[in-house]
């Protein structure tokens, strides 16, 4: 159950990546959601709702094990990038673009989410990111309504 907990909880291992860790968790997050069938509005809000809801305890046992907020807990990398692409198409522009951005916006976190990670353990991980992913999400909603 441990090594699930870790296998989950470190994004597929993406946790342990030596370097940009984040940014190595929202590309596999990125290819996962490339070979997911293709889902309606609902399934797709759904999915990101439960791995959110997922997401927490398991990454409260993440920061049990590795300490506060540790690199090695990437499952929020997943559904923060799943949150960014969220009704938008699979095309190659969007999916990179939401990809930078949401990298972008993770890495400077704009208000609230900075504040959002003192939140108690798994919130505090995973909040910042569905928030950011929220972002990127209507800011590209945006571009696709100007285009």
């Amino acid at each position: 159950m441990r090594f699930l907990l870790r296998l989950v909880g470190s994004g597929l291992g993406s946790g342990y990546a030596p370097v940009a860790s984040g940014t190595v968790g929202s590309a596999i997050g990125l290819l996962i959601w490339i070979l997911l069938p293709s889902l309606t509005a609902y399934q797709q809000i759904a999915f990101v709702g439960v791995t959110f809801l997922i997401g927490v305890p398991i990454c409260t046992q993440m920061e049990k094990t590795y300490g506060y907020d540790p690199s090695q807990a990437t499952f929020d990398e997943f559904v923060g990038q799943w949150t960014a692409l969220i009704l938008l198409p699979k095309t190659l522009p969007y999916l990179a673009a939401s990809f930078l951005i949401f990298r972008a916006l993770d890495v400077w976190k704009p208000f609230p989410a900075r504040g959002s990670q003192k939140l108690p353990g798994g919130w505090g991980i995973m909040i910042d990111d569905l928030i950011v992913g929220v972002y990127t999400c209507l800011l590209l909603h945006g571009v696709k309504m100007l285009i």
